[in-house]
């Protein structure tokens, strides 16, 4: 994965009814689902070939709750804090607060026009992979 900043690290589908949409996409594109546990619920990652990730289908559920049925992306940046006072001093606006996820920092913005997407940075050993 290519974590540098300003490339897009992951993409996935948060949406209220997933089994639904990961058979939905299972059938379309022939990407096999992976359950990854959530706790109390699984969401799944979805895989090409040998089990290579290429996409998450996510439940409307606890942080993702107020997410909008929506195909997420999520790009690194290089410091967190400076992209989200770059978000609201430029008209956008911070979606929820910080979450982290292992060495990804991240969190979710809406720019301007209304649309969303989630920035973060990698700390630790993660931080300039490539």
């Amino acid at each position: 994965m290519d974590t540098r900043p300003g490339r897009i690290v992951w993409t996935d589908l948060t949406v209220p009814n997933a089994p639904q949409c990961r058979d939905f996409y299972a059938e379309v594109l022939g990407w096999k689902p992976e359950e990854v546990s959530m706790g109390e619920y699984a969401d799944f990652n979805m895989t090409v070939g040998e089990g290579e990730p290429v996409a998450g289908i996510c439940h409307a559920r606890g942080v993702n709750a107020d997410i909008p049925p929506t195909w997420m992306i999520y790009v690194a940046v290089t410091h967190l804090e400076d992209a989200l006072a770059a978000v609201e001093r430029l008209g956008g606006a911070r979606l929820g607060g910080i979450r982290e996820m292992g060495a990804w920092r991240m969190a979710v913005i809406e720019d301007p026009a209304g649309a969303v997407l989630t920035i973060g940075e990698f700390v630790g050993e993660n931080a300039a992979g490539g």
